[in-house]
């Protein structure tokens, strides 16, 4: 006869599904809370010093001070892309390790980056655009017609994760080779993008921010709507259709939603790496595998790291300024490494 372990010992009941949501949800309400932290560090420190009262006069009193010019012109249109982007990037991540079931996948892997880095040195070295408001749209044609091309060599209609990886990765080898080479016979070209290509948030403007919020909404609502087929698709393509998604038709969508956040993002602040591999790797470990909590908890966390990288791109080299995307490299480097090695030592 087996004896029951006295109460003081027995093991902890597992949390009902109820209460599993309810934790999450009092998670994501502390990440919207981090957030708003992170925001108003945007907003109060930058390369140059400002005084908080001097912030707070410039955000709710302005007069046209100096100080009142950076925080509402150049501070407060800066942290708003950042949140943009981020909510952009986070989900965008997400919905590609499960298209792909890569855990090491992220937006770039479909030609994205690569696709509207190649429209905007097309436009500024052979028609001349030279402003942001300019090549946003040039950018974004670019991202979305290589995400067209990468599906239709994928395979269409019967693509899979692998043929969908190398397809990506073939054309964005292809077409950063054709940057590369543009810029190197255009120094004008060169001397345009040098910020934009390793990615920045400096170059926010209202009239940027009117231009790729609409593109990111749509892109981060179909990424919501898609949570539940995606969950599907991640198990397989016999089992998600066994549960009633088709995954021809859940991959397309899927890659209109990521055309969509990473088009606009990228248009607005250049390719910036490693936010939508990073973020949905840290939330996983948050909520568990389940999409309908991992998009929105990126959609909020990945701006916290994207404005955080921006920040302290403005502090260490004053009164200088060290772009994000070079902050998000030299972190997220080391976390994909770890990544790798801890991917390679649960297969051993």
């Amino acid at each position: 006869m087996v004896e029951s372990l006295p109460r003081s010992q027995a093991a902890p009941p597992e949390p009902t599904p109820r209460g599993r949501n309810a934790v999450r949800a009092a998670g994501l309400f502390a990440a919207v809370a981090v957030l708003l932290l992170v925001v108003v560090a945007s907003v109060a420190v930058g390369a140059r010093q400002i005084p908080l009262d001097q912030v707070w006069h410039g955000l709710f009193h302005p007069t046209g001070t100096d100080a009142d010019v950076v925080v509402r012109e150049v501070r407060v249109p800066r942290t708003l892309l950042g949140v943009l982007a981020g909510a952009a990037l986070g989900p965008a991540g997400a919905v590609m390790q499960a298209l792909t079931r890569n855990p090491l996948a992220e937006p770039g892997i479909l030609g994205v980056n690569a696709g509207a880095a190649a429209a905007v040195v097309s436009a500024v070295s052979f028609l001349g655009v030279t402003s942001v408001g300019g090549y946003v749209w040039f950018a974004f044609l670019g991202a979305a017609v290589v995400s067209v091309l990468v599906h239709l060599l994928g395979g269409s209609r019967a693509a899979t994760p692998v043929r969908l990886a190398l397809a990506g990765t073939a054309v964005t080898y292809a077409l950063y080779g054709y940057v590369n080479s543009v810029q190197l016979m255009d120094s004008a070209a060169l001397d345009r993008m040098r910020f934009w290509t390793v990615g920045s948030l400096a170059s926010a403007s209202p009239d940027t921010l009117r231009q790729v919020a609409p593109f990111i909404g749509a892109g981060v609502l179909l990424a919501l709507a898609l949570a539940r087929p995606l969950n599907a698709v991640a198990l397989g393509d016999d089992t998600a259709r066994a549960l009633g998604a088709s995954p021809a038709r859940t991959r397309v969508l899927a890659m209109a939603a990521v055309t969509l956040l990473c088009g606009a993002a990228t248009a607005a602040c250049g390719p910036i790496v490693f936010i939508g591999l990073i973020v949905p790797h840290l939330v996983r470990s948050l909520t568990g595998p389940d999409l309908r909590w991992i998009l929105p908890y990126a959609a909020v966390l990945a701006p916290v790291l994207l404005l955080g990288a921006d920040v302290i791109g403005r502090v260490v080299t004053r009164p200088g300024e060290l772009q994000a995307g070079i902050v998000t490299a030299v972190v997220g480097g080391p976390v994909f490494i770890h990544l790798v090695r801890r991917r390679r030592m649960a297969q051993q």
